[in-house]
């Protein structure tokens, strides 16, 4: 044939790597703030949120020929109820007022920044315990006061623990049908941290790096992420159903 009317071949160039920053909202299921009368930390939570963070923080993972950060938002029950916090006043933890049946003019400017952040994100983690071995009452209202239409076609992660031998997985369960509801899909991958105290340190960092429970959430998170991009680039490419 004609070698004129030939395309040259396509260049792949392996070296050149992108990189993805995903907004990933991380919900912490807990609002207790007292400590037990047999001791132990107000709430055991903050251990696990603090080395979730600081591994989010830290991971640059590649993906095909993408490098995958974080770019981290906390929602704290403990903030968002509080005096002045994005879900005070107006409504509570009682979920007097879901965001969603309030006109625009009624409703706070901080609920609709964190409202802004929740319909940005691109992939949500929910860091919980489990409540007479349920969804904790902070974690289903602060994701239920914001409807499904913020969530749909994105991934979610679903971190639990215990203090005892059971990690919360009787919660993961219950998390898992309301993230389906939500349209936040969960990925498989599912992290349990029994005694997490045994495990971690007060601000996260683990007692001993090496032990095996630690290594659920990298695996949760290569899940997560790739959920992420992909359900980010149908978004990008056709919209919501």
């Amino acid at each position: 044939g004609d070698l004129k009317h030939r395309r040259p071949p396509i260049s792949h160039n392996s070296n050149e790597m992108s990189s993805i920053t995903l907004k990933t909202v991380v919900f912490l299921g807990s609002a207790r703030n007292i400590t037990p009368p047999w001791g132990g930390d107000s709430r055991l939570g903050d251990r696990v949120l603090n080395w979730v963070k600081t591994t989010l923080a830290s991971r640059k993972e590649s993906l095909g020929s993408d490098t995958i950060q974080h770019d981290i938002t906390i929602v704290d029950p403990l903030e968002v109820f509080a005096e002045g916090g994005a879900l005070s006043g107006f409504t509570g933890g009682e979920l007097r007022a879901p965001v969603f049946f309030m006109k625009p003019d009624d409703t706070p400017e901080a609920t609709k920044q964190l409202q802004a952040k929740i319909q940005a994100a691109d992939c949500y983690l929910i860091v919980s315990p489990e409540y007479n071995h349920s969804i904790p009452p902070a974690l289903s209202s602060v994701m239920g006061h914001f409807g499904g239409s913020n969530y749909k076609c994105k991934p979610s992660g679903i971190v639990t623990y215990s203090p005892g031998p059971f990690a919360g997985m009787r919660a993961a369960m219950a998390i898992q049908v309301m993230c389906h509801e939500l349209g936040c899909l969960p990925v498989s991958k599912i992290c349990g941290l029994p005694s997490p105290n045994d495990m971690l340190e007060a601000d996260g960092t683990p007692k001993d790096g090496e032990h095996r429970m630690l290594n659920q959430l990298p695996e949760l998170l290569t899940q997560l992420e790739w959920m992420a991009v992909a359900m980010k680039n149908q978004r990008e490419k056709t919209g919501l159903f």
